[in-house]
């Protein structure tokens, strides 16, 4: 399956980074909500692909797992900053 960004929203975070795995696994569970690619993986830093529709669903997703792990959200990223 090929996947295209079009129309996508990007969110980005800041996660411990030995939560990477964690996130991107939580995320699949929900197949289509969104997708996820890490940044950076030293500084934890990922970036959520969220398809038109999707965002408020993405959102509850993460403030849950703000119960759980650090999650926290980051403007747009310059990656090469980090």
């Amino acid at each position: 399956m090929i996947w295209e960004d079009k129309g996508c929203l990007k969110q980005y975070y800041r996660v411990d980074r030995r939560q990477i795995h964690y996130v991107k696994f939580i995320l699949e569970g929900y197949d289509g909500l969104a997708v996820m690619r890490t940044v950076d993986p030293e500084a934890g830093v990922v970036v959520l692909h969220v398809p038109p529709g999707c965002e408020k669903d993405v959102n509850a997703v993460v403030e849950d797992l703000k119960k759980h792990i650090r999650i926290e959200p980051l403007p747009s990223v310059d990656h090469h900053r980090l």
